[in-house]
């Protein structure tokens, strides 16, 4: 029968059976033509608003039937139709949205996906959503962008997943988003974070979490990804802890990349050949150009040689510490000046002389009793003060 037609019948029961046939016959055809026929008069006054969100929640279940390439064309051309009246058809918008981001997946057409589902409302007051779809939908947004190397939009939509993990159970989940928030902080250049990040999910352990089976190579490559972000980190402390708690791992000791991380761990001045064959192991971004033309990787290995010859030498030259960086005089005193002024760098410059004069850290139970002292200070001050003023201090 003719759409108008079937719409001109009073039995409603009728009515809705008669578009299901038309609905299944256009899908079965194949025919895009034909199925945004059925969009336009579903959507328009002809159908009342309940059968009408019936039958668009069915036409969003067909979709699957279709295509990949005519169900693009029509999921599309059904959201650009409903988007006046989207607040009347939200169920029915989201269902569409999830067939299209699917067939967008299966092209690896990743931002894309994403953004159809970051079209969802979620937050919305016209529907109840539970906490948990609502974590799983912003991590699966977060994780379409990764793919594309986004990091940006990608960090947007984990920061809204992890206001909902307090209120969500699910162990998937929560596993799904720490690898996405590492993969972030890894691709974001906060390599610290990330190899902290990665450190954690690699003691995770074994064993069966919702769908996913854990297996050792997925905690394998974990450790590697720690390992190698704790490697690119900038000097300094904090640096040294990680790679002390890697190198202590019994688990570092079975990988390739073990004669390396104890290199790093050990502060020994690194040889080009191996940086190299260390940077075959490396994504896109963590040998990025940074804006003084040098990559991430350079910076990071000039910045551990030069914290490795304040272990050896006493002072040493500003140009022959360039030469045994194996960088120009002035960017072995520009790295230098700031890994003093960032704490990371026990050292004083002489720029008249050319002479970089390296300090012993201070040791931690030296340090310790100094707070001590400082703080028995302090207190004696203010009970001095308080006794000087007539305040007596029980």
């Amino acid at each position: 029968m003719d759409l108008d037609e079937i719409a001109a019948a009073g039995d409603q029961k009728a009515k809705a059976d008669q578009y299901r046939a038309v609905l299944e016959q256009a899908v079965a055809s194949g025919d895009a033509a034909a199925c945004r026929r059925f969009v336009d008069h579903v959507l328009s006054d002809a159908v009342p608003l309940v059968l009408s969100r019936q039958l668009l929640l069915a036409f969003a279940q067909s979709l699957p039937q279709l295509a990949p390439d005519v169900q693009r064309d029509v999921s599309t051309y059904a959201l650009d139709k409903v988007h006046p009246r989207a607040v009347s058809y939200e169920e029915q918008v989201s269902a569409i949205r999830e067939q299209l981001a699917a067939v967008y997946e299966a092209q690896e057409e990743w931002s894309k996906a994403a953004q159809a589902l970051a079209g969802i409302d979620l937050d919305s007051g016209m529907r109840l959503l539970d906490a948990e779809y609502k974590l799983g939908k912003n991590i699966k947004i977060a994780m379409l962008y990764l793919e594309d190397n986004d990091a940006v939009s990608a960090e947007t939509y984990i920061k809204k997943a992890s206001s909902l993990l307090a209120a969500c159970k699910n162990e998937a989940l929560e596993l799904q988003y720490k690898t996405c928030y590492a993969r972030i902080l890894d691709s974001k250049r906060r390599f610290l974070e990330a190899a902290t990040r990665y450190y954690e999910l690699s003691q995770v352990g074994k064993r069966r979490i919702g769908e996913h089976e854990v297996s050792g190579e997925d905690l394998e490559q974990a450790l590697l990804s720690s390992i190698k972000c704790a490697i690119l980190a900038a000097a300094g402390p904090q640096r040294s802890r990680m790679l002390a708690t890697l190198y202590k791992d019994e688990r570092c000791a079975k990988l390739a990349l073990y004669p390396f991380l104890e290199k790093v761990y050990l502060e020994r001045i690194l040889g080009t050949a191996e940086v190299e064959a260390f940077a075959e192991g490396l994504a896109t971004h963590q040998l990025a150009k940074l804006p003084d033309g040098s990559t991430v990787l350079e910076r990071s290995v000039t910045e551990h040689n030069l914290e490795a010859a304040s272990k050896l030498y006493n002072n040493i030259y500003v140009a022959e510490l360039g030469a045994l960086l194996g960088v120009a005089p002035d960017k072995a005193e520009a790295v230098a000046s700031r890994m003093v002024m960032e704490s990371r760098l026990q050292a004083i410059i002489d720029q008249v002389d050319g002479l970089i004069t390296f300090k012993a850290a201070p040791e931690p139970l030296q340090q310790w009793d100094r707070n001590i002292a400082a703080v028995c200070q302090a207190v004696n001050a203010i009970v001095d003060d308080a006794a000087a003023k007539g305040i007596r201090l029980s």
